[in-house]
């Protein structure tokens, strides 16, 4: 594993309504690893992802990306992430297809997507508005982003909840796959990972309470 930064939190500080949630957190995330944010419900692990994501403004200290403060490399940053979260943040309107189109380069019925959708199990389903799809297939147009997308940084908080056996190998695959082209991945579970190499890191020390 090439050991080499693509992330690095200093001093990462976080409060919500003036109680403070994150206090003091430091981490780095190198190329071709997995990181494990472990944690006790509350301990503020999905609020960290949303923050390194940008979904959130920290109080205080410091994200780097590839050795630059954030802020000077913004769009850079945006570019080179994906987050999947508890939710699949799919637009109900549009097509599997056209979901998966509008989180990459790709165009609607290019080879990829098809294939993605294919290995998810939507073969057939990919003109279907997701509002007519039932929540597991919504779910499953989620993870096939985990194989059409460019992004360096994966984020995943909880990617294998309500999946079944074969769904929690689909992403373990998906995410050692990853690392060894390069990528990194940081990830919140509940279930223990049957995959190496992952690395832990407890925001136990570093937050108050609070978070979610």
């Amino acid at each position: 594993m090439v050991n080499s930064s693509l992330l690095t939190v200093n001093d990462l500080r976080f409060e919500r309504d003036d109680i403070p949630v994150i206090n003091g957190a430091c981490l780095t995330l190198n190329v071709g690893e997995i990181l494990q944010i472990e944690g006790p419900n509350g301990s503020g692990k999905t609020t960290l992802l949303r923050i390194l994501t940008t979904a959130l403004q920290p109080s205080g200290g410091e994200i780097l990306y590839r050795g630059q403060i954030l802020s000077e490399c913004r769009f850079d940053y945006l570019s080179n992430i994906l987050f999947l979260g508890h939710q699949s943040a799919l637009k109900l309107t549009l097509t599997a297809e056209e979901n998966l189109s509008w989180t990459t380069s790709e165009l609607p019925g290019s080879v990829s997507i098809m294939e993605a959708l294919e290995q998810v199990g939507l073969r057939g389903y990919s003109d279907v508005p997701c509002h007519k799809l039932s929540e597991g297939q919504q779910r499953r147009v989620a993870l096939a982003r985990l194989l059409v997308t460019n992004a360096e940084v994966w984020f995943l908080d909880e990617p294998f909840s309500a999946l079944d056996k074969q769904g929690v190998q689909f992403v373990e695959q998906c995410m050692e796959r990853h690392i060894k082209g390069g990528g990194a991945v940081m990830l919140t579970t509940h279930q223990p990972i049957g995959m190496e190499p992952v690395r832990r890191y407890s925001l136990v020390g570093s937050s108050v309470g609070g978070g979610f």
